[in-house]
């Protein structure tokens, strides 16, 4: 959420950073209903000390007819003041829908375009893999070697389920396991998070009020997240940080969820587009400074690159153009591995940073040097998800025989195994 004093005086940064994000966003309508809300603000605020005033001369009146008069004026007050407050909460309702769907300003490096499509690669790593024999995709190997059960997954979860099972699912762990040591060393501390979250939280990180369709919710209005960002951020909501603490890196990791709504005609099977699956996501707070969120920016993002160089996988890093950025994302880079059996490059991974649109909405602040209380800001970047690491993994160490190469990366964490038959 932005500064509402912010958006008043810079009303046209706001439309074009809307028209560039390609989103629908009325600022004047805002600002319009801002106007009428401060208008009753003062309004009630100006009624209240006329009603103080009067109150007060009504206990030192000797006049009886003169204190009627006077208790008569307060109670014509009272129903002014209680009339205002009616309209003044039917304003606050579409003030506060008004202000969490205003969109952050994306930065002046961010390329213009609709969807991702117009993504502009800016780093390629690596070899594109092609084998001197017909490479396999990942599901056909995987239910080859008894790794994955994908039919038996839509048996029960559904559309999109599947089963990890054997070398598959210990493949799975190796990877967490081994993501856990490569970000610990790099100072993040590690915590598990609950993907089951409060409407409000989706709310704070940007998430609602648009892409409800996404979520899945419960019974009792709740939903279950799909990224573990969610619950990250909430964990510092209204919470004051010692600045001595900043910048403040975490590594969460937690169950994630995504009904994929939109997207019924891709990727129906295999582990690229999943409803259920895990993830780990790096979450930083750090200090209210542009600079600051640019440099934490590059290296969370790097840091995912490192993870996937250590793992031999060729892939690419693009940076996201305005239409392909979310409602609180000021810039975002996509990293996309090679996929040999589709013969291009899929995402597997986002870094993100927010300046102080999540924090805002949460009430996470620090001290400055001068003293000031300051609004952290927020950066994200998925350190690695699984399964869909597992559809690079697989295709690009396979072998003629149809057998999986163990990256040497993960071998301590594959009992020394080296090849999966």
């Amino acid at each position: 959420m932005l500064d509402i004093k912010f958006i008043r005086e810079n009303k046209d940064l706001i439309k074009d950073g809307a028209r560039k994000k390609h989103m629908d966003f009325d600022v004047d309508k805002l600002i319009e209903v801002d106007a009428a809300r401060r208008e009753l603000l003062v309004s009630m605020e100006s009624k209240k000390a006329d009603q103080n005033q009067i109150s007060q001369r009504i206990t030192t009146e000797s006049d009886q007819e003169v204190r009627n008069a006077l208790i008569e004026e307060t109670r014509t007050l009272k129903e002014s003041i209680k009339a205002d407050e009616e309209k003044l909460a039917e304003v606050m309702k579409e003030w506060q829908l008004l202000m969490v769907s205003t969109p952050n300003i994306p930065d002046i490096s961010v390329p213009e375009g609709e969807s991702d499509a117009d993504n502009m690669e800016v780093k390629t790593w690596g070899e594109a893999k092609t084998f001197p024999f017909e490479a396999k995709s990942h599901i056909d190997i995987m239910e080859k070697l008894d790794l994955a059960d994908f039919k038996k997954g839509t048996d029960v979860s559904g559309f999109r389920g599947y089963f990890l099972k054997n070398a598959g699912a210990e493949l799975s762990l190796a990877i967490w396991m081994y993501a856990r040591d490569f970000w610990t060393k790099k100072g993040f501390s590690f915590m598990i998070v609950p993907s089951l979250v409060r409407r409000e939280t989706l709310f704070g990180t940007g998430y609602l009020p648009q892409g409800e369709e996404d979520l899945y919710k419960t019974q009792d209005g709740d939903f279950l997240a799909g990224t573990g960002e969610v619950a990250t951020m909430a964990y510092f909501a209204e919470s004051e940080i010692a600045k001595s603490e900043l910048p403040k890196k975490v590594l969460a990791f937690s169950p994630c969820f995504r009904r994929e709504a939109g997207s019924h005609g891709k990727d129906v099977k295999g582990l690229i587009r999943v409803h259920e699956f895990f993830k780990m996501e790096q979450v930083v707070l750090c200090e209210a400074s542009h600079e600051e969120s640019v440099k934490l920016h590059e290296e969370i993002n790097r840091n995912t690159e490192e993870f996937i160089e250590s793992l031999n996988i060729p892939y690419r890093t693009v940076v996201n153009c305005g239409g392909d950025l979310g409602l609180g994302q000021v810039k975002k880079y996509d990293i996309e591995l090679w996929v040999p059996g589709e013969q291009k490059y899929r995402e597997i991974s986002s870094a993100s940073y927010f300046h102080d649109f999540q924090s805002r909405r949460l009430n996470i602040k620090y001290r400055d040097q001068e003293g000031k209380s300051r609004f952290v800001h927020s950066l994200n970047c998925t350190a690695i998800p699984t399964p869909r690491i597992l559809v690079s993994l697989i295709e690009n160490y396979q072998n003629e025989n149809g057998e999986v190469l163990i990256p040497d990366a993960l071998k301590p964490y594959m009992a020394g195994k080296e090849i999966i038959r």
